[in-house]
């Protein structure tokens, strides 16, 4: 059963592409946005991950971290990162178990979807982003969905 809009975000503990360990806790008091996508170095995937790195500053000031994640190893992220300025931790999700505990799609029943969560700073999910062909949509949509619920 997948979780939405209104849900409190289940608490989970993953390491990322450094070895540390990321809970939503550690984000209490800041947006959090989340964004599950298929595979690293893919060219989705890799539109939407330097697409949250270009607008870095802009989650910056709206008081909101991002966190990438997807079933790929630390090292295939550690790659991914730094061959793409990656900014942000990208999870690892050891046999896609977060990604199944929030109910997360799988596109055409075979290929992991592409998921944006939005997070307030209390752990409550305020937005769900899903579109798996356009990656940079994830980012403009978690952008606009912060600041409307600011202004």
């Amino acid at each position: 059963m997948a979780i939405g809009v209104g849900d409190s975000l289940p608490s989970f503990c993953l390491d990322d592409q450094d070895g540390v360990q990321r809970t939503p806790e550690t984000a209490r008091g800041r947006w959090l946005v989340l964004f599950f996508y298929p595979k690293d170095d893919t060219p989705g995937c890799t539109a939407e991950a330097c697409g949250f790195r270009d607008s870095s500053a802009a989650f910056q000031e709206l008081g909101a971290e991002v966190w990438g994640i997807s079933g790929d190893d630390a090292i295939s992220h550690r790659r991914f990162a730094t061959r793409h300025g990656l900014n942000f931790p990208l999870l690892v999700d050891r046999n896609n178990s977060l990604r199944r505990s929030l109910g997360v799609p799988k596109a055409l029943g075979l290929v992991p979807g592409r998921v944006t969560y939005v997070v307030d700073g209390e752990g409550v999910i305020r937005h769900v982003f899903s579109n798996l062909l356009d990656g940079p949509a994830h980012v403009r949509e978690a952008e606009r969905v912060i600041s409307s619920l600011q202004g």
